[in-house]
């Protein structure tokens, strides 16, 4: 993840930005926003998602509104997946390709009408590149609203979390399956979209509301109050980004971006060939004849960090490829990363070598979710 420090005059602030300053956190640029990067320490934080649970402020991203009788037919022609499989309550993730078989971005699609009304959440830093891309693709007049600067969005995340929340709503959220959702009162404030959705393959619910009156406010300190005394603990974007590259989940200008595709990034799961979407061809294409690269996860068997945009390379020293992500991992004790390498590479235990400074660091190709 590439966060800017200094100064803080030019960004952005969250609902929770002064909360976050109030508790000591360590602030950074991320997106255009000032971000927590981390509290007491990105390990600490890490390890009390794994095992408990933990309030990250995810309300960068962005949502956008796609409503009428034509909502689904665009979403169908710029995403990869199929949403017409999506009943209301159900969300799914996508991608939107672009003209090349590249990636415009990965989305979330939850689907709150059938046929009718749709959110969709996209990162932060492309959220007036994809709107234009979209807006671009809606020649049957759907109606769009980017509901982003007003919607505040909390991930409570871990093993724990929906334990600790649940007392706060009678929206049964204990028993929410994953990659559903569910919309009521939580925490006295009404119209809360409560999903399972996810980046840190812990457990959890992601919390999306109005910023409005003083919601936010009320929120946060409903949350804090139930949890603090069962271990919850506000966590930065530092243990976000260990957490989701420990369980293999792609992270948008890392390990995908334009130049990449869903089939060379392990996504075909989400590209399905059933309907008429951009780039089909391509991927049609890659899948029939398959890639020349391939998105890994590998671990360092020597001592090293591997780091994004490092060099990856054959035991002649010929170079392979590169890491996207690269990490040391809090709960395996190991190196790990993610990176493309050529497809005579990529199978499971192949030996590769990562260019740290002047020196080849052997590593290997290892199974995601990495263990």
């Amino acid at each position: 993840m590439n966060y800017i420090c200094g100064k803080t005059d030019h960004m952005k602030n969250t609902p929770f930005t002064h909360k976050h300053i109030t508790l000591g956190a360590k602030m950074a640029e991320f997106a255009g926003y000032n971000m927590p990067i981390s509290y007491t320490g990105i390990n600490d934080e890490h390890a009390a998602v794994r095992k408990n649970a933990g309030v990250f402020d995810v309300s960068h991203m962005g949502e956008f509104i796609l409503k009428g009788e034509n909502a689904l037919d665009l979403i169908q022609r710029v995403t990869s997946n199929d949403a017409s499989k999506l009943k209301a309550g159900q969300a799914q993730y996508s991608c939107l390709p672009n003209n090349e078989g590249g990636i415009v971005d990965d989305l979330l699609v939850y689907c709150i009408e059938e046929n009718n009304v749709y959110m969709l959440v996209v990162n932060a830093s492309n959220i007036e590149k994809d709107w234009n891309w979209i807006s671009d693709h809606n020649t049957s007049d759907v109606e769009m609203h980017n509901i982003s600067a007003k919607t505040a969005l909390l991930a409570v995340q871990g093993p724990n979390a929906t334990k600790i929340l649940q007392p706060l709503t009678e929206m049964d959220i204990l028993n929410l399956k994953y990659y559903t959702f569910v919309k009521g009162t939580f925490a006295g404030v009404d119209n809360v979209l409560i999903s399972a959705t996810g980046y840190t393959g812990a457990g959890g619910v992601e919390i999306y509301f109005e910023d409005k009156n003083d919601d936010a406010n009320k929120i946060w300190e409903a949350i804090f109050t139930e949890g603090t005394p069962q271990g919850l603990k506000p966590i930065g974007l530092g243990a976000r980004d260990t957490l989701r590259l420990e369980m293999g989940f792609c992270l948008y200008g890392n390990d995908i971006d334009d130049t990449t595709s869903p089939i060379e990034a392990g996504l075909g799961w989400i590209t399905k060939f059933t309907k008429e979407f951009t780039s089909k061809e391509i991927f049609v294409q890659q899948k029939t004849e398959g890639v020349t690269r391939k998105l890994v996860g590998f671990e360092m068997i020597e001592k090293g960090i591997p780091r994004h945009g490092y060099e990856i390379k054959d035991f002649e020293g010929a170079t392979i490829g590169h890491v996207t992500s690269g990490t040391q991992s809090p709960s395996l004790g190991k190196a790990i990363g993610m990176g493309y390498v050529s497809t005579a590479f990529s199978a499971i235990d192949t030996e590769i070598y990562i260019k740290v400074r002047d020196k080849l660091l052997m590593a290997k190709v290892a199974k995601i979710p990495f263990s």
